[in-house]
């Protein structure tokens, strides 16, 4: 059964792929995503699935077999263009793998354009799986119908990364001393450049506290008057800088 796209069906079940897309052009899928839409999803012939490469937007495609391991997407006609997003990052330090699955999907969801694993002073965990994590932001991605997958940078310490920082981006970083300062307000434009930096559990050493306050473009925020759970902080702080950032007029009281 073929499934048209009208006004009233549109399809739901989004899958990312790497190749250029546009209307005519198969796309072979993966062998999980083949996987995923024949034995999961129970995909028959002719149904649509929904493609994205955070390029070229969303399509719609049709489903084909090709054997009993993989398919093909016909890429039929333009869903949605593709958008522009705030340019925000999130730099975090390293947590177990349950609390740094859930930062790497919600951050995904509130929609960061980076994430950036750290390893900090007072960090405990000395491993992480950085193929693990890129799996649940596409995942992610895929689920809260973003048009574009968050790059996972590769695992730094602190200090290597604001020795590599771009001073142009401005880096809020949660102080739990209570010297942050309030996010409403703090800019007088709004900003091309963002970056989160969230510490461990420990929080952030004297020393790397020291250094971040020379920086003339990191800025201490504050998250209120409770103690936070690492995770609970990087949402806090992201979704905060995503209501600034996506609703600026307002914000300024223009």
């Amino acid at each position: 059964m073929v499934k048209m796209v009208t006004e009233t069906y549109i399809p739901r079940n989004r899958l990312f792929v790497l190749d250029d897309l546009s209307a005519g052009q198969a796309i072979e899928l993966s062998a999980p995503q083949a996987h995923y839409l024949r034995n999961v999803l129970r995909f028959q012939d002719g149904e649509i699935v929904a493609l994205f490469n955070g390029r070229d937007g969303e399509w719609a495609a049709q489903y084909l077999s090709q054997g009993k391991k993989t398919a093909l997407a016909q890429v039929q006609q333009l869903l949605r263009p593709q958008n522009n997003i705030p340019d925000i990052w999130l730099v975090f330090a390293l947590l177990k793998s349950d609390p740094m699955d859930f930062i790497a999907q919600k951050a995904t969801e509130l929609g960061v354009a980076a994430l950036l694993p750290a390893r900090t002073e007072r960090t405990v965990v000395g491993r992480i799986n950085i193929e693990r994590m890129r799996n649940h932001v596409q995942e992610a991605a895929q689920q809260c119908e973003r048009l574009e997958v968050p790059m996972v940078r590769e695992c730094a310490s602190l200090d290597e990364i604001l020795a590599n920082w771009d001073g142009s981006r401005i880096l809020l970083y949660g102080d739990e001393t209570g010297a942050g300062q309030s996010l409403c307000g703090l800019f007088p434009q709004r900003p091309e450049k963002l970056a989160v930096l969230i510490g461990p559990e420990g929080g952030f050493s004297a020393r790397e506290l020291d250094r971040l306050r020379t920086l003339p473009y990191a800025l201490g925020i504050n998250l209120g008057p409770r103690i936070l759970r690492a995770e609970t902080a990087a949402l806090a702080a992201l979704t905060a800088t995503q209501l600034f950032w996506g609703d600026w007029e307002k914000v300024r009281g223009a």
